[in-house]
C-alpha cells in the first residue's frame, strides 16, 4: 500500500475531529474526548504546516503531526482512520510515516507518546524500531 502525504486541509481536519470515532477504550483517541486538543487541531493557524493528511488511493487513511523539537529530534503524533485499526495494517502505516519524516526532516531521532493501555499500538511501534524510554501521567 502506497501512502501519500499532504498538509491537512480544514475540511479534512473537520472530518477527523467530528466523524472519526473509535470503539471501546480507544474512544480515548476521539478528538471530541479532549476539547482543548480538538480546538487546537481545528485551528489552521496552530496546525500550520505541521499536520499532514495521509491518503491511499485518494482515500483518507490517517494523519500525522510532526514537531521538530530541536536539531536532533522530531516528535510525531498520529492517528489512523478508526475502521482501519486492528486489522494488521499498522506496521505499513507507521513505516510510511517514518519514511516520510526521514525524507522531509533532517532529525536523527523520532519520538512519540502512546497511552499505556494501547498494547496493539505499542506492539506496532516496537516492531518499527521504537523503544520505551520513559513514562508520564
Amino acid at each position: 500500500m502506497t501512502h501519500q502525504f499532504a498538509v491537512l486541509t480544514q475540511p479534512q481536519a473537520e472530518t477527523i475531529a467530528y466523524m472519526w470515532h473509535y470503539e471501546g477504550e480507544y474512544a480515548f483517541y476521539d478528538m471530541e474526548a479532549d476539547q482543548d486538543d480538538m480546538a487546537e487541531f481545528l485551528d489552521a493557524e496552530q496546525r500550520e504546516q505541521s499536520v499532514f493528511a495521509i491518503t491511499s488511493d485518494e482515500e483518507s487513511v490517517g494523519f500525522v503531526s510532526i514537531v521538530q523539537t530541536d536539531a536532533e529530534r522530531v516528535d510525531i503524533g498520529l492517528g489512523m482512520k478508526p475502521d482501519l485499526t486492528g486489522n494488521g495494517s499498522g506496521r505499513t502505516f507507521v513505516t510510511s510515516i517514518l519514511d516520510f519524516v526521514k525524507a522531509t526532516y533532517s532529525s536523527h531521532r523520532i519520538t512519540l507518546s502512546v497511552a499505556a493501555f494501547n498494547v496493539r499500538a505499542i506492539r506496532v511501534y516496537e516492531t518499527c524500531g521504537f523503544k520505551q524510554t520513559g513514562s508520564f501521567q
